[in-house]
């Protein structure tokens, strides 16, 4: 029975970052992050959907020049997703690292996406890795892989979907740096809106007015307001030759609701505004 690193093709890619994502920093996110890695800690990304914590951990892992393994976490994520398994390739039977292995051995950033949607017993997985031990358990080989020292943890999770059925169990929480994350005042925002969305200044301002109206009505008929990542999305289709109130229908009323009476007040907010 082989036992390499799986198949080429097969084995998980490491993503390396060559040209600089753009990235605003709010407050003191980046000396945090550089520092919990010197230090060997993993990290914990708390913030609403869309705010920059994936576009974050991209932006520090161009930084830090590590590769970047990324992994959408859900509901039907087990252990061998993210360890590895055996599969069988022609007429023998190879083993393939799992994401999380690939990551540990090359000394790579590993992003936990949404760490919450993941079952609870994947999860403990990353235990050891996430403590003093910084090792991964590869059971179905017998194996104990040490984590190098540039190998770093990150996992997020967004605490406005918190539930009795889906939280971080404190013994998971607690082996973590927190960095807390949310929408950046509107200035900044607008700047963000307008570098990634290829608007001008006063469009850019627009969007994230639209924005504002839409958080207020968080908990009032919206699970969530206007992401920044969706005020990106219609500035770019302004960008394109769009029509504002056309552009922000699409990618932002529609987007939020499928509800008829909150998507009126949303078409509401996008013709007041634009």
């Amino acid at each position: 029975m082989s036992a390499d690193a799986g198949p080429r093709g097969i084995a998980p890619q490491l993503a390396r970052i060559v040209a600089e994502p753009y990235y605003q920093p709010i407050g003191d996110e980046v000396a945090l992050f550089e520092s919990a890695h010197r230090r060997r800690l993993p990290v914990l990304l708390k913030g609403p959907t869309g705010c920059g914590k994936t576009r974050f951990v991209e932006y520090m892992a161009w930084r830090l020049q590590r590769p970047l393994v990324t992994v959408a976490c859900h509901d039907d994520l087990t252990t061998a997703d993210l360890v590895g398994r055996y599969l069988i390739v022609g007429n023998e039977t190879v083993w393939v690292d799992g994401p999380l292995t690939a990551a540990v051995r090359a000394g790579a950033i590993c992003y936990l996406d949404e760490i919450v949607e993941a079952r609870k017993d994947t999860t403990v997985v990353i235990h050891p890795l996430a403590d003093a031990r910084r090792i991964l358990a590869v059971d179905k080989r017998g194996e104990l892989v040490a984590a190098p020292a540039d190998f770093m943890l990150v996992v997020s999770y967004n605490p406005g979907y918190q539930s009795v059925l889906k939280e971080i169990k404190p013994s998971t929480r607690q082996r973590f740096v927190a960095l807390d994350f949310d929408y950046p005042e509107a200035a900044i925002e607008a700047g963000i809106v307008a570098a990634e969305g290829g608007v001008d200044a006063q469009t850019a301002r627009r969007l994230v007015k639209l924005a504002e109206l839409t958080r207020n009505l968080k908990g009032a008929g919206l699970d969530e307001g206007a992401s920044t990542r969706l005020l990106v999305h219609a500035a770019q289709l302004i960008a394109d030759g769009v029509q504002p109130a056309t552009a922000c229908t699409a990618a932002v009323a529609r987007a939020l609701t499928d509800d008829p009476e909150m998507t009126g007040t949303l078409d509401d907010l996008v013709h007041a505004v634009f």
